[in-house]
């Protein structure tokens, strides 16, 4: 360009350029031009020389006459404006498109709930094996494998490991989007699902207890008895909240880097129930020696009734914080439901979306363009914005896992096999924390992978699959072959 000022507004009185007779002078830049006009418009206007100054792009763009004289700025001017309207998260707002119009070839799409969800299968079955020795490495295990993606995440990231895994279950292998992720239909979080039970109260498609029902659901598409569940990050959590629902559709458990907070050791119950004896026995030996002591008595009166007032003003206390937690929560729904938030959600995601992708991973130089693509090709979907709102929203507002106990107290009680894989250089979910769980859950198997991040099944492929594996035919290899016999 002839100036580095760049293509700015034209004047109000440019539109006279089409009754211009004669440019006087001209020089590039930031540019005086002199014209002159007809007498049409009167005899003071005859001699009358406008002057203004403003940047051009080169002499070229004001050759020839007319209107056409300055089409090369307006297009200019239109590619400027475009481009700012594409700061956030990369891309214009009337590009957005339909998931399915995104859809790769191998892409599936079922309805449940009212959601249109995106899913993909790959079965060995189908697959023509190259050699016997696949066949009957894989025959054994026979369970199809259900992958459950984690917070950000999609379909996509278990691309490079659905054909190996199959191959190692010698079955089917599926990975769904949840809502709020990969391709999967966003939908309104108000009133128009409905439980196929036809209950009521419809069912949040955001929920933990959708995803729950969806990968249940995922097991009977499956025509299967029994999967092995996959989580990775946020997904372990759908994965074990899915055996606490209904645990004898699960065969095996495998958690990818997960996001499960771990408890700390917890005491022995037996020495538990030892103190509580003892303590009893002390407390029957005082009552014997204080039980004619007057003073003793009224004390213990006025403590009863010291306890029924605190008591009274607890349960006071407990009814205005539930109320204040109510309007909490209904604040905080209104403030992630604003356009404001959509906005703000959208430029974090502009800013630091890449750089997140980028950190899961322990060499950033594996993330590829082709890995970065296939993270971002969610942001192309109509209010995937919204979506993500009301994702957060349902996970800050659920109540239902009050009615249950706490889940750090519920994992001893798994009994089916466990595998935790873990990178030792995990800087979103550490690999300390994967080691805890795995002592919490009875059992459990644990491995780590050197030199990895938060990505096993990305950027340790091959190694992942190889420990899928073992564990399958370690935890699963003979039970499998027993069930077999049984059935013949």
């Amino acid at each position: 360009m002839g100036s580095s000022a760049g293509v700015g507004v034209l004047p109000p009185d440019f539109s006279l350029l089409k009754n211009c007779s004669k440019v006087s002078s001209f020089r590039g830049g930031n540019t005086t031009i002199s014209l002159s006009f007809p007498s049409r418009f009167g005899s003071d206007a005859k001699n009358h020389t406008i002057l203004k100054s403003f940047p051009v792009a080169s002499a070229a763009s004001v050759s020839g006459s007319g209107g056409a004289q300055y089409s090369g700025s307006e297009q200019l001017l239109d590619v400027q404006t475009k481009q700012k309207r594409r700061g956030i998260a990369g891309v214009e707002e009337d590009e957005l498109e339909n998931p399915k119009l995104l859809a790769d070839p191998d892409s599936c799409f079922c309805e449940f709930r009212g959601v249109e969800i995106h899913h993909k299968v790959y079965d060995a079955q189908s697959q023509v094996r190259e050699t016997e020795a696949l066949s009957s490495q894989t025959k054994n295990v026979g369970y199809p494998m259900i992958l459950l993606h984690g917070f950000g995440a999609s379909v996509f990231s278990f691309s490079r490991v659905m054909k190996p895994l199959a191959e190692a279950t010698g079955s089917k292998v599926l990975a769904f989007d949840r809502p709020a992720f990969g391709l999967t239909s966003r939908v309104s979080a108000f009133g128009h699902l409905s439980s196929e039970n036809g209950e009521s109260k419809p069912l949040n498609p955001y929920s933990m207890a959708f995803a729950v029902l969806a990968t249940l659901y995922f097991i009977d598409f499956l025509a299967a008895e029994k999967a092995i569940l996959v989580g990775h990050s946020a997904g372990c959590l759908v994965a074990v909240d899915s055996y606490f629902e209904s645990p004898q559709r699960v065969a095996a458990i495998i958690l990818i880097a997960p996001a499960i907070f771990a408890p700390r050791a917890i005491e022995k119950v037996a020495k538990g129930h030892q103190s509580g004896e003892d303590n009893q026995t002390e407390e029957d030996a005082s009552n014997s020696v204080n039980q004619g002591n007057p003073f003793i008595q009224f004390f213990k009166t006025l403590s009863k009734f010291t306890k029924f007032i605190s008591d009274a003003v607890m349960r006071l206390v407990k009814g205005m914080a539930g109320m204040l937690n109510s309007l909490y929560k209904k604040f905080l729904l209104a403030i992630l439901r604003s356009a404001f938030a959509a906005t703000l959600v959208r430029m974090v995601i502009d800013k630091f979306g890449v750089a997140g992708v980028k950190n899961a991973w322990y060499d950033s130089k594996q993330v590829t363009e082709h890995v970065i693509q296939g993270y971002t090709k969610p942001l192309r979907i109509k209010g995937w914005d919204k979506a993500l709102l009301e994702y957060t929203a349902a996970m800050l507002t659920d109540t239902s896992s009050k009615s249950k106990p706490p889940l750090s107290k519920r994992l001893c009680e798994i009994s089916c096999p466990v595998l935790i894989v873990t990178g030792d250089t995990d800087r979103i979910v550490p690999s300390w924390n994967a080691k805890r769980l795995s002592q919490a859950i009875p059992g459990s198997y644990l491995e780590v992978i050197k030199h990895c991040g938060h990505l096993p099944h990305e950027e340790k492929f091959h190694e992942f699959v190889s420990i899928v594996k073992k564990f399958l035919q370690t935890a699963l290899g003979d039970s499998q072959e027993q069930h077999i016999q049984a059935v013949v």
